[in-house]
This record gives C-alpha cells, sequence and structure tokens, in this order.
C-alpha cells in the first residue's frame, strides 16, 4: 500500500493498493490508467475499473465520473512511472540480459538462467526465482506484472535477470525505462505480421531492444540471419557459420543425446559439448556461451555448465512414460520453428506431427506451416491450437489447402490420443504448438489445458 502523493504529485490523502491499466484486475482502492494501446483504449474501460472499485482515475481526456481523477497527456509514460513508485524500485540497482527474436528466446534464456549464477528469469516459462517458478500469462508482462515481479526479484535479494523481451513488449513500451547491460537477438523470420503490418514494422520493434542497451553493454546477434547483418552499433558481436563472424562455429557432430559444437574467435577455440539437438538449438547454446563470456564468466566454467544442463521444458522436450518410441513436445509455432524441429527428426523411422494454427493470428503462413508438416511427416495431424474466435476446422482448412494426404481432429486431446494410439517402436510422436502452456485460448477465454497432462493421461488409461 502507497499514499496516492507517494506516487503522483496531487495533493490527496488516500491510500492506493495497487496499480493497473486493466479493469478486470481492479480491486478496491486501485489506482487505474487510462493508457492508449495500438487496438485498445483503456479509457473505454474507466466506468468497469470504477464499478470493480478503483479510487482514483489517470487519463488524457475529462470523465464525467463522481471520481477523483488526473488528466495528463503523456499518460503510458506516467503509467509505468507509477508502477515503479508504487513498486519502491530504483531499476539502476538491477542488471539486465534481453533476448529478443522470433525463435530461440526461451530456449536461450533459459540456457543463461542456469550457467549464470544467481540470475532470476521473467520469459514464457513464467517468473522464476532460485527455483520458484511463478506462472505469467506473456512473454514480457504488461508493465504493472513486470515491476511487481521486479519486486518480488528484490525482495528475494536478487538483482539480476534475464528475461525475453517480445516484439508485442517493445511496441507497446513495456520495458522502455529498463537499460540492458547485454542484449541478444536470436534471429529475425517473419511473425506476428497481424499485430506489426508488415515484416520491416517487425524488424524494427525487434532492433528497438539495441537503443535500450547501457553505453557500457554489449550486443551479440545471429550474424547468418541475413536482418542482422547490418546492425551498426558499438559493442556488437556476431555468430554463426559463416566465416565474416566474430565468433565462426567452424564444425558440429550431432550424436544421439548429444551435439559437440566447435566455436572459435581470433584469439580462441571452444569445444562446447551440449545437451540439446537440433542445429538451432546450436545457435541458442552459442549465444548463452557468447553471453556469458560478455559479463565476465570463464569459457572453462560455461562449457561445464553448459554440459549439464537439463531438459527445457516444451522445448524438444522428450517425455518418457516408458514407451517404446519417442514423444517430443515443442513450443515450435512459427515457419522457421517448425522447419528447424522437422529437419531436427527426419532420419527418424517413421515422424508423426501434430500441430495447428493460432486464431487470430498470422493467416498467411497457415498453408506454408500446413504443407512442410505433410511434406516432412510420415502421419500429418491437425487439430486446434488456441482457435480464440476462428472456426477450428476453417483454421486447418487453410493450413492443408486441398491436400489430403493428412489428419485431422477438432478436439487437441483426440489428436494426441489417436498419435499415440498408432505409434510403433522407434517412431517419432512429435507434439507441437503448445510446448507446456497451460491454457487453450477459445473463445475470449483461456480454458485449463497442458499437453503434457493429455499424453501422462493417455498412459495412465492405458497401462
Amino acid at each position: 500500500m502507497k499514499k496516492l502523493k507517494e506516487i503522483i504529485d496531487y495533493d490527496l490523502d488516500i491510500d492506493i493498493y495497487g496499480v493497473t491499466d486493466d479493469s478486470r484486475s481492479v480491486s478496491d482502492g486501485y489506482l487505474f490508467v487510462a493508457t492508449k494501446g495500438y487496438n485498445v483504449d483503456h479509457f473505454d474501460f474507466i466506468e468497469d475499473a470504477i464499478k470493480r472499485g478503483c479510487s482514483f482515475v489517470i487519463c488524457d481526456r475529462d470523465i464525467s465520473y463522481d471520481i477523483p481523477y488526473l488528466k495528463i497527456d503523456n499518460v503510458n509514460d506516467v503509467f509505468r512511472k507509477c508502477c515503479l513508485k508504487f513498486n519502491n524500485l530504483n531499476l539502476e540497482e538491477f542488471k539486465f540480459i534481453g533476448v529478443t527474436g522470433t525463435d530461440g528466446k526461451t530456449t536461450t534464456t533459459t540456457i543463461l538462467k542456469n550457467i549464470l549464477d544467481e540470475f532470476a528469469y521473467i520469459g514464457t516459462n513464467g517468473l522464476i526465482i532460485n527455483n520458484d517458478i511463478k506462472v505469467t500469462d506473456n512473454t514480457t508482462p504488461c508493465v504493472s506484472e513486470l515491476y511487481s515481479y521486479l519486486k518480488d526479484i528484490d525482495n528475494q535479494k536478487y538483482s539480476e535477470v534475464v528475461m525475453e523481451v517480445s516484439s508485442e513488449a517493445l511496441l507497446h513500451e513495456r520495458v522502455n525505462d529498463l537499460k540492458f547491460d547485454i542484449v541478444g537477438i536470436t534471429n529475425i523470420t517473419g511473425d506476428h505480421l497481424n499485430v506489426h503490418g508488415s515484416f520491416e514494422n517487425y524488424l524494427n520493434c525487434k532492433l528497438k531492444l539495441l537503443s535500450l542497451v547501457k553505453d557500457n553493454g554489449y550486443i551479440v546477434v545471429n550474424g547468418d540471419d541475413d536482418s542482422l547483418q547490418n546492425i551498426k552499433c558499438q559493442n556488437v558481436s556476431t555468430f554463426g557459420f559463416l566465416e565474416c563472424n566474430d565468433y565462426v562455429i567452424r564444425d558440429v557432430n550431432y550424436g544421439n543425446d548429444f551435439t559437440d559444437i566447435y566455436l572459435s574467435n581470433n584469439l580462441e577455440n571452444f569445444h562446447i559439448k551440449s545437451p540439446y539437438l537440433g542445429k538451432y538449438n546450436v545457435y541458442n547454446v552459442v549465444m548463452a556461451f557468447i553471453i556469458g563470456l560478455k559479463y565476465g564468466v570463464s569459457s572453462d566454467v560455461l562449457i561445464k555448465r553448459i554440459e549439464k544442463l537439463k531438459p527445457i521444458r516444451g522445448r524438444c522436450e522428450f517425455l518418457d512414460f516408458g514407451q517404446n518410441y519417442k514423444i517430443v513436445l515443442d513450443y515450435a509455432h512459427t515457419i522457421n520453428g517448425i522447419k528447424n524441429i522437422l529437419n531436427t527428426f527426419n532420419d527418424s523411422k517413421r515422424l508423426i506431427t501434430i500441430t495447428g494454427a493460432a486464431g487470430g493470428r498470422d493467416r498467411e503462413k497457415r498453408n506454408i506451416i500446413g504443407n512442410m508438416v505433410m511434406d516432412k511427416s510420415d502421419i500429418a495431424i491437425f487439430t486446434m491450437d488456441d482457435p480464440r474466435f476462428e472456426d477450428v476446422n476453417l483454421i486447418i482448412d487453410e493450413m492443408v489447402g486441398k491436400r489430403k494426404d493428412y489428419v485431422r481432429f477438432q478436439d487437441r486431446e483426440e489428436a494426441i490420443f489417436y498419435a499415440l494410439s498408432i505409434a510403433e517402436e522407434d517412431d517419432i510422436v512429435l507434439i507441437l504448438g503448445k510446448g507446456r502452456d497451460n491454457y487453450m485460448a477459445i473463445g475470449d477465454k483461456k480454458i485449463k489445458y497442458n499437453d503434457y497432462d493429455v499424453v501422462e493421461k493417455y498412459f495412465l488409461n492405458n497401462n
């Protein structure tokens, strides 16, 4: 709780018990800030916030409701400052590592969380402090949640944070007040174009993160990515297979359960043994390794810690229920992400792939993904994946076009049960799109759902 005058310059002696711009989160005694987004104007929800018990409103227009309010122009900037003051945070006391990109953010940041000492994590897998996990709704939380999480981190005497930074977070200026010690960009391929409008807008939005790096900070980018080869900033290090990079991946040997990576720069050679499979994970591991070096950890320590890494939940995660075939859970939902994981298992005896496409998202990628899955899988199964307000069957129609070489299940649990029922020895069942998400977005609701729970249920029912 804080006094209003401790949060804003307004002479009114009332207690404030929370700050938000989401009327659905309002409780008695809250400060409601009517921010303006690209698609939503929270001014329209002031009445709802008042009904839910807010005590004060900040907005950019006059209102006629019987409640004290402050009219101000730069309402979005003021919102961030209010959250900062309510949580009593000094951001200069934190050290931030931020990773953005179309694919690989979660894997790279999770690796960093596990190879760097005393780091907290904010991202798709939640808020992680030590080994405590709090589930979050967004890759990069909304402003009020983000500052609340930073307060939780501060309360537990942590000051170093590695976080995923999404394009929507950059678009909506959620991290504008943070200054990053190191940022990494994994790759930039087309995604979320329904939000950004064009690839150029999407790329420029991702690159906004570079402007949030401290003057003495570092930037690490995938130099093999065409979109990232012309970055003109100080302290940029590139990596990849191309010889023009600062860190060159000289060779990679793929084993059944490990990957040997041979990396070099102008001064040193590094041999990294990674427990993660696939070329895309080579990029993720190498980026994390270089960021670790920039942060001041020795290469020997980083190499030892990488070798001991555990599987990442929902990222090329092998599920073992005693079956004689492999089950792989993966969050891949972009064109590039799905292509990468399909290529990782293209030498399997038989590949059974389950996937779908999210409603209200990039429709133009649906048929590309559908054809890719049908071309590279022995059995392609299409089903729901966060349909929101769209019809699941119409989404699948757009994915498969006029092709007939697939199986369709509207219900995702039925799709997974079918795949597991037909799997034979040494097959791979690849379940894509949801990873360890704990909900299914249907209409405007998030229904409790988890792919892992469905697989576990299948084996409980069939053993």
